[in-house]
C-alpha cells in the first residue's frame, strides 16, 4: 500500500523547473498573480449579466435562454474539460496550463462580439468556459504546495477573493461602460465593422487578458509535496484505477464538501446572474447605478467575507478542529440565506441594500475554506483531479442550476417577481448547503486524521 512522504528530490515531468524552498513573500506573490487571473475570469464570465436588456432586444431571446447563456453555455465545457485538465495539472506544468487558459478565454470573450444569434453567443460562451477550466484545478494544487495546512485556508481564500473582485469589477466597470455605450451610436471596429455598443463591451473586457497571460510566466512551479510513494520507495504515478481507489477511500468527504459548496454556489451564481436585473426591474435603476452599488457590495462584502472565512478556518485548524473548513461553511451559508431572503422580499430599496451587504459577507465565507478542505485530505497526485471534480459538481449544481432556476421562476411568476425568484432559490440552496456541510463533520475528521497521522499538530 502506498504511503505519504514529504517532498522528494527526484525530478519528474510534474516537478518544478527550479528547486528550492520559496520564501513566504514569494508564495504570497504567487497567490496575488493567480488571484488576478481569478478576477479576470470572473469579469469575463460575469459581464453578460450587465448586458441582459440589450442582448435580449438585439437577439430576441427569453429570460430562460439568458439563464442558459449565463449558466449552461459557459459551464458545459468548463465542467466536462475540468476533469482531464485536472489530471494534466497533476502531471505537467500547472503554470503553463494556466497561462494558455488565460489567453484562450480572453480571446473567446472578445469573440462574443461576433455573435449574431442565441446559438453563436452560446458557442462563444462555451469557448470562455474551455479556457477557464484550466485555472481552478491547477491553481488549487499549486497554492497547496506553497503553504502549510495551517495557512492554506487563508491563502486559498485570498486567491478565491478574485471571484468577488471580478464580479464586483464586472458590475462597476461593466455597468458604467454599458450605460455609456447605450447612449453611443454604433461603433466602427476594424474587422467587425459597425457594431452595437453591447458588443464593444465584450471587446473591452476580453483584450486585457492577453497581457495577464504573460504575467503568469513570472510564477515558478514549487516542489510537489505530500506525494504518494510505492512500496519500493519511488513516487507513485497513479493510474485511473488508483485514482478511483483514493477517491472511494474518502468518498463521504468528497460528496459532502462538493455538494455543500455546490449548493452555496447556487446562491452566489443566482445573485451574480440576476442581481443587476433585479435592481433594474424592481427599483428602476439604470445600468451605471446598478453596477456601482452592486459591484461595491460584492467587492467589499465578498473580499471581507473570504478573508474572515479563511482566517477563521486557519485559527480553528491550529486549535486542532479538523473539520474547521466545514464549520465555516455551516456558519456562512445559514447566515447568508437569512439575510438574502429578507433583502429580496422587503421591497424597500434602502433596506434591500443594507441587508444585502451582510448577506454577501456570509455567502463568501465558506468558499476558500471549502476549496482547502479537499486539498487537506488528498495526496499531491490527486489534488488537481479532486479540485476538478469539486468544480464539476459546483458547476452542475451551482453555475447551471442557479441562473437557470431563477430564469424559470421569472417566466412562471412574472418578470417583476425576480426578487422572489431569487429568494426562493437562495433560501432553499443555503439551507441545503449548511445541512450537507454539517452531516460531513464525522467522515471528514476521519479522513483528515488519516492524511495527517504522522503530523504532531493534527
Amino acid at each position: 500500500m502506498a504511503q505519504l512522504v514529504e517532498p522528494v528530490a527526484e525530478k519528474t515531468s510534474a516537478q518544478p523547473e527550479a528547486q528550492g524552498e520559496p520564501t513566504l513573500g514569494y508564495a504570497w506573490y504567487v497567490v496575488i498573480v493567480l488571484m488576478i487571473c481569478c478576477t479576470l475570469s470572473f469579469i469575463d464570465r460575469q459581464i453578460l449579466s450587465l448586458l441582459v436588456g440589450p442582448i435580449k432586444q438585439d437577439l430576441g431571446i427569453s429570460d430562460a435562454r439568458i439563464g442558459l447563456l449565463q449558466g449552461l453555455a459557459f459551464a458545459v465545457f468548463y465542467t466536462l474539460l475540468g476533469l482531464p485538465l485536472g489530471r494534466i495539472a497533476d502531471r505537467r506544468s500547472r503554470r503553463n496550463l494556466i497561462a494558455v487558459g488565460v489567453f484562450f478565454w480572453s480571446l473567446m470573450t472578445a469573440v462574443c462580439s461576433f455573435a449574431s444569434s442565441f446559438w453563436s453567443l452560446f458557442l462563444a460562451r462555451m469557448g470562455v468556459g474551455v479556457g477557464e477550466a484550466t485555472l481552478g484545478p491547477a491553481a488549487f494544487s499549486l497554492i497547496s504546495d506553497y503553504f502549510s495546512k495551517e495557512r492554506l485556508g487563508k491563502a486559498l481564500s485570498v486567491y478565491s477573493a478574485g471571484i468577488f473582485i471580478g464580479a464586483g469589477m464586472a458590475n462597476i466597470v461593466g455597468g458604467t461602460v454599458s450605460q455609456a455605450a447605450l447612449k453611443m451610436a454604433p461603433v466602427n471596429v476594424p474587422m467587425l465593422g459597425t457594431i452595437a455598443p453591447w458588443r464593444l463591451t465584450f471587446l473591452i473586457v476580453g483584450i486585457p487578458g492577453l497581457l495577464v497571460g504573460l504575467l503568469v510566466y513570472s510564477v515558478r512551479e514549487p516542489l510537489r509535496k505530500n506525494l504518494l510513494r510505492r512500496a519500493d520507495g519511488q513516487v507513485s504515478e497513479l493510474g485511473l484505477r488508483e485514482v478511483f481507489a483514493q477517491l472511494m477511500l474518502r468518498w463521504r468527504s468528497v460528496v459532502g464538501v462538493s455538494l455543500g459548496l455546490s449548493a452555496q454556489a447556487m446562491c452566489n451564481y443566482a445573485l451574480q446572474a440576476w442581481g443587476p436585473t433585479f435592481f433594474i426591474r424592481v427599483y428602476g435603476w439604470n445600468l451605471r447605478q446598478t453596477g456601482i452599488v452592486l459591484g461595491v457590495m460584492i467587492l467589499t462584502g465578498g473580499c471581507l467575507g473570504m478573508y474572515v472565512g479563511g482566517t477563521l478556518c486557519d485559527r480553528w485548524q491550529r486549535k486542532g478542529i479538523s473539520e474547521a473548513p466545514l464549520k465555516v461553511g455551516v456558519v456562512g451559508t445559514l447566515s447568508a440565506g437569512l439575510f438574502f431572503c429578507l433583502a429580496m422580499t422587503i421591497q424597500e430599496v434602502t433596506w434591500t441594500v443594507a441587508l444585502l451587504a451582510p448577506a454577501l459577507f456570509f455567502l463568501a465565507m465558506p468558499v476558500g475554506s471549502s476549496y482547502a478542505a479537499l486539498q487537506l485530505i488528498f495526496p499531491n497526485q490527486l489534488r488537481g483531479q479532486v479540485s476538478a471534480l469539486l468544480l464539476f459538481t459546483i458547476n452542475i449544481g451551482g453555475l447551471i442550476m442557479g441562473p437557470w432556476l431563477v430564469g424559470v421562476l421569472n417566466d412562471k411568476l412574472g418578470l417583476q417577481m425576480v426578487g422572489y425568484s431569487l429568494a426562493i432559490t437562495v433560501g432553499l440552496a443555503s439551507l441545503a448547503s449548511a445541512s450537507l456541510f454539517r452531516v460531513t463533520y464525522g467522515p471528514y475528521r476521519t479522513h483528515y486524521k488519516m492524511m495527517h497521522a504522522g503530523d504532531s499538530s493534527s
